[in-house]
């Protein structure tokens, strides 16, 4: 592993730290008993507090200095005295550790009291300092020029989803994303089981992947020597439920589809879906609007919420419009009673992409994504889809062309689905065996049959309706995240490029020494003047650099910076 100057003098410190009988990661407790949010709501001067944090600045002037530690609350302010901190013989030691062995990122532990600062700041006056961690990289800390502009940011999407770690200790304002996450699962849960539904758990590695139209990952039992799919839903898991007598089960379950990533799909995602036995569509729109309007006064206060230019408001209730009025109202054609053949033409018409192993459901299915979802902003139900969209679903009861299903729209986004539920097990039977004929024509969405579900509903399932919600692009909408990266703590990314192992040439050598030297970052034309290289040694050395990924040129505020890529 090649390390940068910095790095290499921070092992040097840890050493040194070893070397004076400091352990730099001890293993027993350090009893907290105070947060910095904690210490400003509750402020009391002269009262003994014990903290801890990451030091994230340092102002040392003479024997007295200043730093700011942060924890998972905040910042506070610390005050440290040399002659209080280490009295009598200690000084040195103190000049030693404190002033030349512990660096920004060090996690430290701090025991003092509290006071107010001249200038009005509620501050910790340290009487006892303990490394509890030492950093042996950098933070990539922002830095402020003499006119109060900030730079050199820690704001490379990239960056921050790969190392979520740094994200949340330089940006701690994004861990509010996260905050709000939890609060809308917990609200959701309290919302469930205040109506009396049961939390229940179904399995993720699954014989057949039911439950929906998706590409799954495919993996393989040892043991049993059989292949397994990764759960594209839980669907079916939970209507077994139904039928084994629960009257209502839900579940946040962990999805995995393998197919493409963009700012608003993540190979594996959250999905919620609830089951309520003796209900239908109808009575799943109402709970559906109540849900969301408690989901989102219980996360952001109220029910609207801010989503780019668009402001969203969750109160119920919502508009209801049937997919084949909507398709009539954006596009002029009519789809009721249309052959496949009269639809395929009509989506070429419209300039629409289709193929011949596109069925009927996903030819309508792309004419109303296409031209239909982008226009609905405010929380919408889009109803009644046909049946060859929907092969979980019941026949309408007034149209057997039709289903009783809808999806809820936000800002032309699906973040709902729902169905008064198939039970039918020998309907059931002919829409899997019509799907399979889809796979045949080569739609690799197209479900499986689960001969065991349909065993199941042999048995007989009771009216039931079911809903499933995406709730990473639920709590998209609610923080303002146009990227489904923001709202996952670890999104899937692609593979790090690495450095390969190659021999450097002296011109390269002296721009990578150069660039480390500025902890990997500088204007290019400081670079270009430091490196004081000819310009056909210098252009030479650039490419050979960025053709090996080892550096690259960004721009920032309209100047050029040279960044080194490990």
């Amino acid at each position: 592993m090649q390390l940068s100057e910095q790095e290499i003098i921070r092992r040097e410190k840890l050493e040194k730290l070893q070397e004076l009988g400091v352990n730099p990661y001890p293993a027993n407790l350090f009893p907290v008993n105070h947060t910095s949010k904690q210490i400003k709501n509750d402020f009391e001067e002269g009262k003994q507090v014990i903290v801890a944090g990451r030091l994230m600045s340092s102002r040392i002037q003479g024997k007295a200095s200043f730093a700011t530690i942060q924890d998972s609350e905040g910042k506070i302010q610390l005050y440290i005295n040399r002659d209080e901190l280490c009295p009598g013989e200690d000084k040195e030691l103190y000049n030693e550790i404190y002033k030349k062995l512990i660096d920004l990122g060090d996690i430290i532990g701090i025991e003092g009291e509290l006071f107010t600062t001249q200038v009005g700041e509620k501050t910790v006056r340290v009487k006892g300092l303990t490394l509890l961690s030492k950093s042996l990289r950098p933070l990539p800390l922002p830095k402020t020029d003499a006119e109060g502009n900030v730079y050199d940011s820690f704001t490379d999407p990239e960056l921050r989803y790969r190392m979520r770690y740094v994200d949340l200790v330089v940006n701690p304002i994004n861990k509010d994303i996260f905050i709000k996450r939890t609060k809308l699962f917990s609200a959701m849960r309290n919302f469930f089981n205040e109506a009396g539904y049961m939390e229940v758990e179904t399995p993720v590695l699954q014989a057949i992947p039911g439950g929906a139209s998706a590409r799954p990952f495919i993996t393989h039992h040892n043991a049993l020597d059989i292949p397994l799919y990764l759960r594209i839903a839980n669907e079916l898991y939970l209507k077994r439920l139904i039928v084994g007598g629960f009257d209502g089960v839900y579940e946040f379950s962990k999805n995995f589809r393998n197919e493409g990533m963009d700012r608003t799909h993540n190979p594996e995602f959250t999905a919620m879906e609830i089951y309520v036995a003796y209900k239908d569509y109808n009575w799943m729109m109402d709970f559906t609007e109540r849900l969301l309007e408690h989901c989102a006064i219980a996360v952001n206060g109220t029910t609207e919420a801010t989503f780019g230019e668009h402001k969203i408001n969750f109160k119920a209730p919502y508009k209801r419009i049937t997919m084949a009025d909507s398709i009539k109202e954006f596009t002029g054609f009519d789809i009721t009673g249309k052959t496949e053949d009269e639809i395929r033409a009509a989506a070429l018409g419209m300039g629409i992409p289709v193929d011949e192993t596109m069925g009927k459901g996903k030819l309508i299915d792309e004419i109303f994504g296409e031209k239909c979802e982008g226009n609905y902003i405010q929380p919408t139900f889009i109803t009644d889809y046909p049946k060859e969209m929907s092969p979980l679903t019941k026949a309408h009861r007034d149209n057997p062309e039709l289903t009783e299903r809808f999806e809820l729209m936000v800002c032309g986004k699906e973040i709902a689905n729902a169905y008064s539920e198939l039970n039918d097990p020998i309907d059931q039977r002919e829409r899997f065996e019509a799907q399979m004929a889809l796979a045949d024509r080569g739609d690799d969405e197209a479900m499986f049959i689960d001969q065991d579900f349909l065993r199941a509903l042999e048995y007989g399932m009771p009216p039931t309706s079911g809903l499933g919600i995406g709730m990473d692009r639920l709590i998209m909408f609610l923080t303002n995240n146009p990227s489904i990266q923001e709202v996952l703590f670890f999104p899937q990314m692609r593979p790090e490029k690495t450095a390969p192992s190659v021999e450097l040439s002296d011109d390269e050598k002296i721009i990578i020494q150069i660039l480390e030297n500025n902890e990997n970052k500088i204007e290019l034309s400081s670079l270009k003047e430091q490196a004081a290289l000819s310009g056909k040694k210098w252009d030479k050395a650039m490419k050979a650099l960025a053709s090996h990924n080892l550096t690259k040129v960004v721009t920032e505020n309209e100047i050029k910076y040279v960044v080194y890529q490990h």
